[in-house]
C-alpha cells in the first residue's frame, strides 16, 4: 500500500468524527431548547393555576376560572389528578 492510500482513508475518518461530533452538540443544543418551550407554554406560563378542578379553585379563590384542557395533567406541568384553571374574571374586577 502507498501511503497516499492511507493518508485518504484517514481523512475519511477524521472528517467523520467532526461531523459525529457536530451532530451530538445539535442535538444537545435541540433537547435542551425544547424543555424552555414545554415550561414556557405550560400552565403557569400562561398564567394558570392547577388544582383539583376550577369549580373548587372558584370557591377558595373567588372569581371565575376556565379549564384549559392542553395544559391539565402532567403534559402541562400539573399533577396527573390536576387541572389547570385559567382566570377569566378575577374577584375584585368588575366584568
Amino acid at each position: 500500500m502507498s501511503k497516499k492510500a492511507q493518508g485518504l482513508s484517514m481523512n475519511v475518518i477524521i472528517i467523520a468524527a467532526i461531523a459525529l461530533l457536530v451532530l451530538v452538540i445539535l442535538a444537545v443544543l435541540i433537547l435542551r431548547a425544547g424543555r424552555g418551550v414545554t415550561e414556557g407554554t405550560g400552565c403557569k406560563g400562561i398564567g394558570g393555576t392547577c388544582y383539583s378542578s376550577c369549580e373548587d379553585l372558584m370557591q377558595d379563590q373567588g372569581g371565575m376560572w376556565v379549564k384549559n384542557l392542553p395544559n391539565s395533567g402532567k403534559d402541562g406541568g400539573c399533577a396527573s389528578d390536576e387541572v389547570c384553571c385559567v382566570p377569566v374574571l378575577k374577584q375584585g374586577e368588575e366584568q
